[in-house]
């Protein structure tokens, strides 16, 4: 392609109407939420799937890890591929990929057939949401970034927390399947919108930068290494997990030894000398471990610890939705009163806070000051999360952030994993230190998970304390 070309490709792809532009991010918005609950809507549907497929029913979360890991592996990738082929021909088939799969998920009759579908699905997840998130990043002017970006944390907010009971209440009255079905009119949908509304066209230095095949193999081997011992360490410590852990901590490094020696690196670590993206990447990856938790011991303190039904733990968990819901449209202004520091601190102390309240509750408790801790964590969380998602690009150069993009995904995906993992280590922590302290019952293990929580939340609050008053808040002031 010749510089001329390159450039009007280019153009093409930064210039869109206002009311294409909002087209364009329902689109995103809704693709996001789709991978985001795709990874725990079947979590309460597992023991009806193993049921169908003959096998117990612990045998079958490799179904939702394997979907998992195959999105750490192969998000690094996706910002090249996006560069260079452009994002219009790679989110079209990542989507058609991904509804394609989730079909021919509800159509197997095997746990293994499954899993490898599940791989699959997750390959096209992976291709699909960091994709969508870079088309914003490029598409979007920069006064009106801040509102995109607001925009885009929603999904990561609500999937998470809505997908256990949505799964619960489809399995309970559809079946299982449908769980997969469903995917099939909204991914028609999304495939026909991407087709009409997603501009073609890609970067003008595109066809120059190799794809980095080294730091492919080391970022994917160390992310598969890391999720998968997490997952087995949280599953069951032993010797064998904490191996695993640490060979993909190991390859993590050789990793980042050969991205910042490489002229032409598959993720650009250079970004990181950026200290508001820094502190949204290092600071940020422990507060969404911290916070990501609740939603995975909630349901298990209501229901193991409380001994509560799972239509009541459902509703109870909804209260932090209704948290989350609050806080929306709310957030930005108490950005722009605030600024993003004092945001983060104060915002961050409340919510390890909330975190820390959850291991006081019992089934004693009052029912209105257990809604009330629930919606206060709420509105904490979904504060939290726009911080970290929207300090992440304020003072990122728009031709680094496709780097960028792929870096925060990267590391989100890893702190949703690490969030499980937390969780459950600080149940097997408390497991072990209840009767030494003397706590007894079925919730004793739960003050000392959710403790653990709290503390790596402020722990990620240190990076914030770093930042220089008045870091970022030129983003805020924009549109």
């Amino acid at each position: 392609m010749s510089a001329p070309a390159a450039r009007n490709a280019n153009t093409s792809t930064n210039t869109v109407s206002p009311l294409r532009h909002r087209l364009i991010m329902g689109l995103v918005t809704g693709t996001l939420f789709m991978e985001i609950l795709d990874g725990s809507v079947i979590v309460t549907a597992l023991p009806a799937m193993a049921a169908a497929f003959g096998i117990a029913p612990v045998a079958l979360n490799l179904g939702v890890s394997a979907y998992l890991l195959a999105l750490g592996v192969f998000i690094p990738a996706s910002g090249w591929l996006a560069d260079r082929v452009g994002a219009r021909r790679l989110l079209l088939p990542a989507i058609a990929l991904f509804t394609f799969s989730s079909v021919l998920c509800a159509q197997v009759s095997s746990a293994h057939a499954f899993i490898l579908l599940r791989i699959l699905q997750g390959l096209a997840g992976a291709m699909m949401v960091p994709v969508g998130r870079l088309l914003i990043l490029q598409i979007t002017p920069r006064d009106q970034l801040m509102a995109a970006m607001t925009a885009l944390v929603w999904p990561a907010l609500v999937a998470p927390v809505v997908g256990p009971p949505l799964g619960a209440f489809i399995t309970a009255h559809l079946g299982w399947r449908w769980i997969f079905y469903l995917n099939l009119p909204l991914g028609l949908l999304a495939l026909g919108l991407a087709w009409a509304l997603v501009p073609p066209g890609r970067p003008a230095d595109a066809v120059t930068r190799p794809f980095d095949l080294p730091g492919f193999l080391l970022c994917g081997g160390g992310m598969f290494g890391l999720l998968y011992g997490l997952e087995w360490v949280a599953d069951d410590v032993s010797l064998a997990g904490a191996l695993v852990l640490a060979l993909g901590c190991v390859l993590l490094a050789c990793a980042w030894r050969h991205l910042q020696q490489s002229r032409a690196p598959l993720v650009d670590l250079s970004t990181l000398e950026i200290a508001t993206f820094r502190t949204a990447i290092r600071g940020g990856l422990l507060c969404r471990m911290g916070i990501g938790s609740a939603p995975f011991l909630l349901p298990l303190l209501f229901q193991v610890g409380f001994g509560y039904d799972v239509i009541r733990s459902g509703w109870l968990v909804l209260c932090m939705f209704a948290g989350n819901l609050g806080m929306k449209a709310l957030s930005v202004q108490v950005l722009r009163r605030w600024g993003y520091r004092r945001a983060m601190l104060g915002n961050g102390l409340l919510a390890a806070l909330a975190l820390a309240g959850f291991g006081f509750l019992t089934p004693t408790t009052p029912l209105p000051i257990m809604v009330a801790l629930l919606f206060v964590s709420g509105l904490t969380r979904s504060m939290q999360f726009t911080v970290l998602g929207t300090l992440a690009y304020a003072d990122m150069p728009k031709p680094r952030m496709s780097h960028a993009n792929s870096l925060f995904n990267t590391t989100g995906q890893l702190a949703m994993a690490g969030a499980i993992a937390l969780g459950a280590l600080g149940l097997r922590l408390g497991a072990w230190l209840a009767p030494h302290l003397g706590w007894e019952g079925s919730a004793a293990a739960y003050p000392m998970a959710f403790g653990l929580a709290a503390c790596v939340t402020l722990l990620g609050l240190v990076d914030a304390l770093r930042l220089p008053p008045g870091a970022g808040d030129h983003f805020i002031s924009r549109g």
